[in-house]
């Protein structure tokens, strides 16, 4: 067994978090599923409609006991999410493991699934605190750009959602071949896979003599797993 499949400590916070197939590779402490969810950048959210289930990718922002999601004030998926039972899922694909059968290929990933009730935030000063997290997730320049106008957030709906109900899945290493393949000619190993970011291009409209913001600028050559933030910070 890798290492990195070792069941991690702890148990699920409820049975319909627990990780069922490949247990082993089951998540369960905070820090680690914090840790994923910091590094990631897009969240799938799931919701069931009244004309069926619906997914849709969507940026997120986090502190210590919530999950927050953005969107316009009239986000069918968002809207009809308010006070029901939601998903979201974060992953991030580290790389592809090839076999020496198809049948073993596999991938290397972090995923964490969040699952609980969201509710919206009419607060205004609280909203106002969701949305700070959720673009300072991605890279913090909500102090270096223009504040949101009062139109700006009667314009945009916000959910909460608990972190209660959160595990992780993990799976690192080589693939797991059958012992009869393991002497054979076939080659396996793992195909790393990474993301980085680019140094910052100014919009072809900007007219000023501005470098971009210190936090914009650090990004270039990074990871996002370079980049995670802290909650709240």
């Amino acid at each position: 067994m890798d290492e990195m499949d070792a069941p991690g400590p702890g148990g699920p916070a409820s049975e319909r978090t627990r990780v069922r197939r490949g247990a082993n590779r089951a998540r369960y402490g905070r820090d680690e599923v914090l840790a994923i969810l910091d590094a990631g950048l897009i969240a799938h959210v799931g919701v069931n409609t009244p004309d069926g289930p619906l997914v849709l990718p969507m940026v997120y922002g986090r502190d210590e006991e919530r999950l927050f999601l953005h969107g316009a004030a009239a986000n069918h998926l968002l809207g009809t999410g308010e006070g029901e039972e939601i998903c979201v899922t974060v992953t991030h694909l580290d790389g592809l493991v090839m076999a020496r059968t198809p049948f073993h290929n596999s991938m290397n990933y972090r995923s964490v699934v969040v699952r609980g009730k969201a509710t919206r935030i009419e607060d205004e000063e609280r909203k106002s605190y969701a949305l700070k997290l959720v673009t300072d997730h991605i890279v913090a320049n909500w102090d270096t750009s223009r504040p949101p106008s009062q139109i700006d957030l009667r314009r945009t709906l916000v959910l909460e959602l608990p972190l209660t109900e959160a595990s992780a899945k993990v799976r690192a290493g080589d693939p797991i071949d059958e012992p009869d393949d393991i002497a054979g000619p076939w080659w396996a190993g793992v195909v790393p896979v990474s993301t980085r970011f680019e140094p910052p291009v100014a919009s072809a409209d900007y007219t000023g003599d501005l470098e971009p913001p210190a936090s914009i600028s650090a990004l270039a050559g990074r990871s996002p797993d370079d980049r995670a933030p802290s909650a709240g910070g």
